[in-house]
């Protein structure tokens, strides 16, 4: 039987060419190789899962590359890829910091670095997670950081750059990756499923790239759930929905369609539906917020771009955006807002979401009362 490897694993970029959504970084490295002006240490900073290690481990690979390609990425063909790619290259050095954070692991790096690489033009260093390391192990790498010997190279990678003594900061050359965009990440996600044979919906994918946050290591890994629940045919939007436990767009929409006709009663069974599925009301009022602000997104043409969804959700979006009044959705939003920051302080949650539902439907009547009032004053 074939031993399974995660998404995450099995389609890692191993190229600056095939790193998704970080192209400011990997034109400024390759540059960097091309022309031969590297700095001494990096310091690579950004979301989880947005390819900061990767990225470390594809320079690292490059620099000492014989044969580079005239893009400037590895050949993966010469005698130090081939060890890079085996995991044997004795001058690439990986630690992670996190559990590597004290001194004396500092002092055993240090001690390595004395050491030239032999053969190979660099010696790299990859620290990962070096937020975690002790204030005194920072202190003992700073000399070392700092002059490090011709042929050592440094790359630090974390996700809190904030933690790191400004003393560090200092003495590296920063790169700030990128939260991916969700086109970015269905993209991606769409050629592995290609390449694996898997069907896909449109959708289902916007959905993944959504609740990844901008994390292609988060999507691959709902990818390759979703995938086995269906023995890897197809992914489609109603498994996703199931699987990802989201709330399906067509309860906001028909939400908001009750909502804006006056219709309370209704909200209230649909909002007793959510809640007997197991879904939580703090969070259905954020996603009902974030609705609402979805369709005033579509109120204009130019503002359009903001929506980071399938063109079938978004004509479905435009479609309400004309029929509900600006000002009810405004109106709404507002209320919704409000729920959202009290909604920890109430003692009864589920009466305090429905109150603001009611609310809601009557947006549209106490808006017609207010117009003919002012007509009585004129």
């Amino acid at each position: 039987m074939e031993n399974f490897v995660v998404s995450a694993r099995k389609y890692r970029p191993n190229t600056f060419q095939t790193v998704v959504g970080q192209e400011h970084i990997t034109n400024t490295l390759k540059n960097a190789v091309l022309s031969n002006h590297l700095a001494q240490a990096f310091l690579f900073c950004g979301p989880r899962g947005v390819g900061k290690t990767t990225n470390a481990r594809i320079l690292a690979k490059t620099i000492n590359c014989d044969n580079l390609t005239e893009e400037g990425d590895p050949c993966n063909t010469c005698s130090s890829c081939s060890s890079f790619n085996q995991n044997s290259s004795i001058n690439i050095v990986e630690l992670d910091a996190a559990s590597n954070n004290s001194v004396e692991d500092i002092r055993n790096l240090i001690e390595q670095v004395r050491y030239a690489p032999q053969p190979g033009k660099k010696k790299v260093y990859i620290i990962d997670e070096v937020h975690m390391l002790s204030t005194a192990a920072f202190n003992a790498f700073l000399k070392t950081l700092e002059e490090p010997p011709s042929y050592a190279i440094f790359i630090l990678a974390t996700t809190e750059k904030h933690k790191i003594l400004p003393t560090i900061l200092s003495r590296c050359q920063i790169f700030d990756f990128n939260r991916i965009s969700v086109n970015d990440i269905v993209n991606q996600l769409q050629k592995i499923a290609d390449d694996e044979g898997i069907k896909t919906d449109q959708d289902a994918l916007h959905l993944i790239a959504q609740k990844a946050d901008g994390g292609m290591r988060d999507a691959l890994s709902m990818f390759d759930m979703i995938g086995t629940f269906s023995n890897n045919k197809e992914i489609d939007y109603q498994t996703t929905v199931d699987n990802l436990h989201i709330l399906d767009y067509d309860y906001y929409f028909k939400l908001t369609d009750y909502l804006n006709k006056g219709e309370a009663a209704q909200a209230m069974l649909i909002f007793d539906e959510i809640l007997r599925k197991g879904f939580d009301g703090h969070n259905f009022i954020n996603g009902l917020c974030e609705h609402f602000r979805n369709i005033l997104v579509c109120k204009d043409d130019v503002t359009l771009t903001l929506l980071d969804v399938s063109d079938s959700v978004k004509q479905r979006y435009k479609q309400q955006a004309q029929e509900a009044p600006q000002s009810f959705i405004m109106s709404a939003l507002h209320l919704g807002g409000e729920c959202d920051t009290k909604y920890k302080e109430s003692k009864n949650q589920r009466l305090h979401v429905e109150l603001t539902l009611m609310k809601m439907s009557h947006i549209n009547r106490a808006i017609q009362l207010a117009q003919i009032e002012i007509k009585k004053k004129d």
